[in-house]
Order: structure tokens, then sequence, then C-alpha cells
């Protein structure tokens, strides 16, 4: 996936993984119930500040918490912008 979108300063852009389907015991998830996803991959990484590096690189796949980033869309697909320090970690 190639966007030309670049974020500014310590944001990245993210692609949330889908929402689990299904439970692991097989129980199928109504889309009323499921949850928002907490985990994806770095399509887009800004140059960070002064001082600052990014410590993410694109193609990483990351975990988030619940509330974090905004919800974008982009030539059809949703996406979530977020400062770096809304990311926990990578996987």
């Amino acid at each position: 996936m190639s966007t030309t979108f670049k974020p500014l300063a310590d944001r990245v852009l993210v692609e949330p993984a889908p929402a689990e389907e299904t439970t692991a015991s097989g129980i199928i998830i109504p889309d009323s119930a499921k949850e928002k996803p907490l985990k994806g991959k770095i399509i887009a990484v800004g140059g960070g500040k002064k001082d600052e590096p990014m410590t993410v690189k694109v193609g990483d796949q990351v975990l988030y918490g619940q509330y974090s980033g905004t919800e974008i869309k982009l030539d059809g697909s949703t996406y979530l912008i977020m400062k770096e320090a809304d990311i926990y970690g990578t996987l």
C-alpha cells in the first residue's frame, strides 16, 4: 500500500488491524459487539521533533491505546493518525 500522505513532526499513520470475527472458542461476534482493534501497521511516519528522532518505522506492527488517534479516510480506506507517544510498543 502506498500513500502520498506524509505525517508532520512526531505523528504516524496507522492501518488498524481488522476486528476479530470470532472468539477463541469459535463463537461469531456480531458487528454491534466488536471492539475497536488495538493494534495495527505503520503506513507513514513523520520526521520527528527536533532532538527527538522517531523510533518506529514504516511496516512496524504496533499496539496503541483504545482511544488513541483520530480516524481519517484516505483513498477509500480507514486509517488512524496519532502521535508516536500514543503507541505502547511494537510487536
